[in-house]
């Protein structure tokens, strides 16, 4: 569509609409007078020349009015008419420009200008809610779009270190340089199973957003889904020297929520995971259960490096790395907390994170609601 173009023709259409009506009023008026008029004046007239009026004043009578009501229509006419010409041209004006401005916008975004926005008119509320609603979309897709972007740019990071570590052990092993043996082949499985994790985990972000994922609800006691959590976790904590303590109160011990005991322990592990990253031996990482009226609420919380403010709000999202370096080296996929937000979100639950600053540790809290009927 060019830019240029009228739009539709609607100045013309207006404009014309407007001349219509004024002729068919003009030509009404005119009729009506021709016709009307003059025999009712001229009988008016008769029955003044009855009662002794002369016959050349009722002619000129007669002449005057004919001449009074066409310069009158004729004024009243002109009058309308320009009036409606310049009606029409701030009509047209007010009404034109901010459609091109839309149809402007609406071609960038149509062109993958998603940044583009209509600018606000004042010819309307309703016209007004159109270019708020598509501001709207137009942001959504903006939005969206530097979401693809950098999911497309992070990932194409993640799977370059491990295809790179691969290709250069098989290139040097052609050559001769590598050997096939036991360390070499268990550092190429763990390179595959890391792009295998990363796989996955995409998938299970993506079926969680999109409201696939599949859950197996089931009544749970909360102090279980701690103590399991708990339990495949508590070796590498050792082996790290990083102490797990698990802490419930006595009502929340023995709540009874309904969830997928297996999504909701993947949530409390990849925190558990999440929390060890950041601290260092000697530190502590406690795992909670408390409860209110309507909700079950797990917190994990640690005494370890602790997350600055502006990291906050976005530590949910997929592949954000408060600590690039430091999370890499863990060989994580770099989603862990994404798939926590998406399987709390899939249960009507929700997540958070809050933290004092650096070195001030951090707690995690997921709140889930108590009478969530299993599906």
């Amino acid at each position: 569509m060019n830019p240029h173009q009228p739009v539709s023709g609607l100045g013309v259409r207006i404009f014309a609409a407007l001349i219509l009506v004024l002729c068919v009023a003009a030509l009404t008026a005119w009729l009506v007078a021709l016709v009307i008029g003059p025999a009712i004046f001229h009988d008016h007239m008769l029955m003044a020349d009855q009662a002794g009026s002369s016959s050349g004043v009722i002619l000129h009578a007669e002449e005057a009015f004919d001449a009074a009501w066409q310069i009158s229509l004729l004024l009243a006419l002109a009058a309308a008419f320009i009036t409606s010409v310049f009606v029409t041209i701030f009509l047209v004006r007010r009404l034109v420009k901010p459609i091109r401005d839309v149809r402007g916008a609406v071609n960038k975004v149509a062109a993958g200008d998603y940044s583009a926005r209509a600018p606000q008119g004042s010819i309307g509320a309703e016209f007004s809610e159109l270019i708020g609603a598509f501001n709207t979309m137009a942001s959504e897709l903006d939005q969206t779009e530097h979401t693809r972007k950098r999911l497309l740019s992070d990932l194409a990071h993640e799977m370059r270190t491990p295809v790179a570590t691969v290709d250069g052990y098989l290139e040097a092993m052609q050559d001769g340089v590598a050997q096939a043996d036991d360390e070499t082949l268990n550092m190429l499985r763990e390179q595959t199973e890391r792009l295998t994790r990363l796989a996955e985990d995409i998938s299970l972000v993506s079926a969680a957003e999109e409201q696939r994922l599949s859950m197996h609800s089931a009544p749970v006691r909360a102090s279980d889904l701690l103590t399991a959590a708990a339990s495949q976790t508590r070796r590498r904590y050792q082996d790290h020297g990083v102490s797990l303590r698990i802490h419930a109160s006595d009502h929340a011990q023995n709540a009874v929520i309904t969830v997928d005991r297996n999504r909701i322990g993947q949530v409390l592990t990849n925190l558990l995971d999440n929390a060890l990253q950041h601290t260092v031996p000697g530190d502590e990482v406690i795992l909670t259960a408390q409860l209110t009226k309507t909700s079950v609420i797990l917190e994990v919380a640690d005494t370890g490096q602790g997350i600055a403010a502006e990291h906050l709000p976005h530590i949910f999202e997929r592949f954000y790395r408060v600590d690039t370096a430091r999370d890499r080296k863990h060989g994580g996929s770099g989603i862990g907390l994404a798939i926590v937000r998406s399987i709390v979100t899939a249960h009507a639950g929700t997540v958070g994170a809050r933290s004092e600053g650096p070195d001030e540790g951090a707690v995690f809290t997921v709140t889930l609601p108590r009478d969530r009927p299993g599906p």
